[in-house]
């Protein structure tokens, strides 16, 4: 089940960082959750997450205090959140979630960049029943026995917790669980969370031939450029 989700992160974070285009999509994604409900996270649990998540990606904080200003201010702009499920090269899946506002224009954007690149938009639901919601937290410094160890004092459940390369311990968890298995990791002294997501897991990885795994990456690389696009999930082992 291991996704080696610090590697991950690091290779998406030094990609968008030359672009700060995901400092872009992180202020979008935090003025939406400031948005829900009060701008403040000990009482907004969806801003207190996209924080958490914002943290582990370096997000600056003149980002994150201007997306909350802006929610703070009344600004009238409003996005729409949507999920688009579809195929890749090789019979791949993805899930693409988007936040935007202009509905007609993220749609056509999405379908182009599956279509172009070997793919194809499916139907709502054709997808998302093959992948799990699921609260991803990364720590380092400690073994996964001491994270087993804490959890269970504090009687948190955990699907699973990976020792990984280079001392990161991963915990796989119900995303209710997200902000239990934070605060028992925090009360047992940790300090830094080197993975906080909440993520669509695939049920079972994907391996495609080299010919369809390039063009499957073309496609990822299509769909993430896209201005309105927040998250991309998929079923395809990358070898990472």
């Amino acid at each position: 089940m291991g996704r080696k989700w610090n590697n991950i992160k690091e290779k998406k974070a030094s990609k968008d960082a030359n672009t700060s285009r995901i400092y872009a999509k992180f202020g979008r994604e935090i003025y939406v959750a400031a948005r829900q409900g009060e701008p403040d996270p000990t009482s907004n649990q969806a801003l207190k997450v996209v924080l958490e998540r914002a943290k582990t990606y370096s997000v600056p904080k003149h980002i994150v205090d201007k997306a909350i200003e802006k929610a703070k201010g009344g600004s009238e702009e409003s996005f729409d959140e949507l999920r688009y499920e579809g195929f890749g090269p090789g019979g791949s899946m993805v899930i693409v979630d988007a936040l935007t506002n202009n509905v007609n224009r993220t749609a056509s954007d999405v379908r182009a960049a599956f279509g172009k690149n070997g793919g194809n938009m499916g139907v709502s639901g054709s997808v998302a029943y093959m992948f799990d919601a699921t609260a991803v937290i990364g720590i380092e410094g400690k073994s996964a026995d001491d994270v087993l160890e804490i959890l269970m004092e504090a009687d948190v459940d955990a699907r699973d917790i990976l020792e990984e390369e280079e001392d990161a311990v991963i915990v796989y968890a119900e995303p209710d669980q997200f902000h239990a298995v934070q605060e028992s990791l925090r009360d047992s002294g940790v300090t830094d969370f080197t993975v906080a997501e909440l993520t669509m897991l695939a049920q079972n990885d994907l391996v495609l031939d080299a010919d369809d795994l390039a063009q499957f990456e073309k496609m990822i690389d299509a769909l993430e450029d896209l201005e309105d696009v927040q998250q991309v999930y998929h079923n395809v082992d990358l070898g990472e």
